[in-house]
């Protein structure tokens, strides 16, 4: 099973993430968690762009691509055929949000990631007003960087929320503790557990 967690920063994804592997465990399956970007090397290099200056436009998007084929090569297809539960924290929906608010063509960036990267059989967007989200950015010490401008969080979560009529989509509500929204997401994936 192929498990992604969406979301603009600040939705909780990497404890919810954490929070529903310990709870897979718990069922007895074979977990992997990741996220994206990745520690290699492109990964590295996008990370490094948000504290020192966004990369131009097709740069960013061109490293985003090359990065997440040598996910999917490397651990996410490996990780699935081997039968174990994979789980990411980002994926190729956040491309198409965070690229689509400079620009792109969210449509045309699916596209040309679903050309070699699975599609997930659990979309989790966890959702949250973007005024919440940067209170939350902040609460956890950190300060916005170049992805977590308010205007660009605005376009992101509005095209994240664009993605709802796919079967394989669910929105969690985020406003509320962290139990009530893993609940929510342990129920969006019953019956395929």
């Amino acid at each position: 099973m192929f498990i992604v967690l969406e979301g603009i920063d600040g939705t909780g994804k990497s404890t919810q993430t954490r929070m529903l592997a310990e709870w897979l465990r718990e069922q007895g399956r074979e977990v992997v968690t990741s996220r994206e970007p990745t520690d290699g090397p492109w990964g590295k290099k996008l990370r490094e762009s948000a504290s020192t200056g966004r990369l131009s436009p097709e740069d960013e998007l061109e490293y985003f691509l090359k990065d997440r084929r040598q996910h999917v090569d490397e651990l996410i297809r490996p990780s699935l055929d081997a039968g174990k539960v994979v789980i990411l924290d980002r994926y190729y929906f956040s491309t198409m949000a965070y690229q689509g608010a400079r620009g792109f063509d969210p449509a045309e960036i699916r596209r040309r990631n679903e050309e070699f990267a699975p599609v997930p059989d659990h979309l989790l967007i966890l959702d949250l007003d973007v005024d919440s989200a940067i209170e939350r950015i902040g609460g956890r010490g950190d300060t916005t960087n170049e992805f977590e401008k308010r205007d660009a969080l605005q376009k992101c979560r509005d095209i994240f929320l664009s993605l709802t009529d796919e079967p394989f989509v669910h929105v969690i509500d985020t406003h509320g503790d962290l139990d009530e929204v893993q609940q929510q997401i342990q129920e969006a994936i019953s019956g395929t557990v």
